[in-house]
């Protein structure tokens, strides 16, 4: 447990449904509470001073990804993340003492593999780059529209930056020849 104060307050859920992320992530879990941790705290504070939260992570495979992809979203392939949120409003409250469920982030492991070869990134740094931008969706972010996709970038470089992960749209923006 960590000296920071939403440390008590939060539980953190995770589900190894893929063991080959053991080899692809050294100190998986670890890195992983580290990133929900401080996302939490730059994000939302306020979420974690409400009372108990629950986020639950899935760390699956491209089979598993598949089938969450196309019988909640119609799409049959498989993706690299998906957020599925449990509360309509993240500030919400529940019972005294019984954790609120956040939601649950699910990271597919021979996608995410694959972008980071292909993007010349170390697969524990785009792993959490993902569970980052997903645990955004979890707290009601979105990029669908041109000026929320600029405020989640925003959000998923500070928090990047203090996880120490380079800004993963620096290349993108080098090549579109923007700054950012």
């Amino acid at each position: 447990m960590s000296d920071d104060p939403g440390s008590s307050s939060l539980e953190i859920a995770l589900s190894l449904h893929d063991e080959g992320w053991l080899d692809a992530v050294d100190g998986l879990e670890t890195r992983a509470e580290a990133a929900v941790r401080t996302a939490l705290k730059l994000a939302d504070p306020a979420l974690l001073e409400a009372g108990p939260l629950e986020v639950s992570l899935v760390f699956t495979d491209d089979a598993e990804q598949r089938g969450l992809n196309r019988d909640y979203r119609d799409k049959d392939r498989p993706t690299n993340v998906l957020s599925f949120p449990n509360m309509d409003e993240p500030d919400e409250t529940g019972p005294v003492g019984i954790p609120r469920l956040l939601g649950d982030v699910v990271l597919a492991r021979e996608t995410v593999l694959r972008e980071a070869r292909e993007q010349g990134k170390t697969p524990a740094d785009h792993t959490i780059h993902l569970l980052v931008h997903g645990l955004l969706h979890l707290l009601g972010q979105e990029h669908e529209e041109t000026a929320e996709a600029e405020a989640m970038e925003a959000l998923e470089r500070e928090i990047l930056k203090v996880l120490g992960i380079a800004d993963p749209y620096a290349a993108q923006a080098a090549r579109e020849g923007t700054h950012g």
